[in-house]
This record gives C-alpha cells, sequence and structure tokens, in this order.
C-alpha cells in the first residue's frame, strides 16, 4: 500500500495497465451493476441545475425518470446516484450509440452545454474511492467486463494511474499525483533492484 496524505492507495493502482475499449465491452459500466454511479452534492446541484442542457443528449426513459424522482437516487447503502432506467440497469444518463453505451452528461460537456464532465466516481473508474473516518481507500476494481481494456493497456504499456491522470488530479490535486508518481517510480526502482540482486 501507498499512504499519500490522508489516502491508502493500492498498489495496484501503479501496477496494473489499462486502457478503456468501449468497441469491445460497449460501455457496459453504464449499463450493469447493483446502483447508479456514485454523485457529490456538488454533482447533485450541478445535474439538477443543468438539467435542461442535458436532456437534448438523454433518452426519453431516462428523462422521464429524473422528471418523475430527480437526478439523483439512494443506494442500499444511503448513498447518493445516479437513478436507474425503470426495471432496467442503466444509467438514466447513458445512451446507445451504434451498439456502444456512452454518457450524456459527458457528450453535453463536450459540446459545451454543462461545466461537469460526468461524475468523478465514473470519471476515476475502475479506480474506486472508500471513505473511512480518518482515510480514503484508493483501490483498483476488478470488474470482468474490463477484461479488454486490461489487454489494451498490456498492448499500449499504460499504467492504470497514467490513464487516469486527469480523473486523480480532479479527485485529489496535482501535488497529490504528483506524489503518487514519485511512489510508483520507487516501487519500479524496487523491483528492478530485486530482479537484478
Amino acid at each position: 500500500m501507498i499512504q499519500i496524505g490522508a489516502t491508502i492507495v493500492s498498489r495496484d493502482i501503479v501496477e496494473k495497465q489499462f486502457v478503456c475499449h468501449p468497441e469491445k465491452c460497449k460501455g457496459m459500466c453504464c449499463v450493469y451493476g447493483e446502483s447508479g454511479a456514485p454523485l457529490t452534492d456538488d454533482e447533485i446541484a450541478i445535474l439538477q441545475e443543468t438539467f435542461p442542457k442535458l436532456k437534448p443528449y438523454m433518452t426519453a426513459e431516462g428523462i422521464a425518470v429524473v422528471e418523475r424522482q430527480g437526478g439523483y437516487d439512494t443506494d442500499f447503502d444511503n448513498d447518493k446516484v445516479t437513478p436507474l432506467i425503470d426495471n432496467r440497469e442503466e444509467c438514466v444518463y447513458s445512451f446507445n450509440e451504434k451498439g456502444v453505451y456512452y454518457c450524456a452528461i459527458e457528450k453535453a460537456f463536450m459540446n459545451g452545454a454543462t461545466g461537469l464532465r460526468k461524475p468523478v466516481s465514473c470519471h476515476l473508474y475502475p479506480i474506486r474511492i472508500t471513505k473511512y473516518n480518518h482515510f480514503e481507500a484508493v483501490n483498483y476494481h476488478h470488474w470482468h467486463i474490463c477484461g479488454d481494456a486490461l489487454e489494451c493497456g498490456k498492448k499500449k504499456k499504460m499504467p492504470l494511474y497514467v490513464f487516469l491522470k486527469e480523473a486523480l488530479i480532479r479527485k485529489y490535486d496535482a501535488e497529490w499525483y504528483d506524489q503518487l508518481c514519485l511512489a510508483a517510480k520507487a516501487l519500479r526502482d524496487e523491483k528492478f533492484c530485486i530482479k537484478h540482486s
């Protein structure tokens, strides 16, 4: 484990290689799961304020759910999450384009309609953050639908923490990320020394 300030980071974050491969996984992280994506209070406020600007990018089913119950739901842990479409698993903010699921919030962001790229929990995936009383645990979440992303990462020799640089800086800050990079280098040096000892 790696400690950076009030975070404990799994070594998987620097050792796994990962690059999202939507053409293979079909964006199933927007569809499968026991509940929606975790949301912060700030994200909920932005989603509520910008909902009219998000609607052109959403499906009719997603719009209907948000109009009926609001832009967030509460899961079994009492955490605030994105709602799911009735009797199905997909997020209300997802849409399908040529067989691949994408995020309507992100598409709206790319077109300048909102300042929120997407929920930070989605931006960070497959990293999951768990909050405890005195620290946050930063862990890699293994999910079979991301198998092709692991293969793609290996081919491109792309460490997970590098692939998710923007999201990690968004969640913490650049100084935190620099500390993670130093820790990753130290681990690489350590492995090199063990290998050649």
